[in-house]
């Protein structure tokens, strides 16, 4: 920040008042790869809490943390416009729709394993 402040000519202060703004900026680490699970109206009627709770028991981790080993971060998002397909995540730019407690181990073990690749 300090670098991105001097060649702005800006005090460092705005500089983090906008990183801390912006919720696609982040000052902690993020993971490889982000999986964003939808809480918007449609996602969370149709289970969406518990895609999350699922992610979280299979990850170690809860909403908002980073995998040990780097390789997921997992986030909620209010809304991935995709209301159709609900409950729908994304991972990267990947959309996964009307996705189930069940789908779950095996969209987390295909982004493992296209690591090996």
């Amino acid at each position: 920040m300090r670098i991105v402040a001097e060649s702005l000519n800006v005090p460092e202060s705005r500089v983090y008042a906008v990183a801390t703004y912006y919720r696609a900026l982040s000052l902690i680490p993020q993971g490889k790869h982000i999986i964003r699970i939808c809480n918007g109206t449609a996602c969370h009627i149709r289970g969406a809490p518990n895609i999350l709770k699922t992610f979280e028991t299979k990850l170690n981790i809860k909403n908002g943390e980073t995998t040990e080993d780097n390789l997921f971060t997992l986030q909620t998002v209010n809304c991935l416009g995709a209301c159709a397909l609900a409950p729908v995540i994304t991972i990267d730019d990947h959309v996964y729709g009307k996705v189930t407690i069940k789908k779950v181990p095996e969209i987390i073990e295909g982004v493992q394993n296209s690591e090996t690749k």
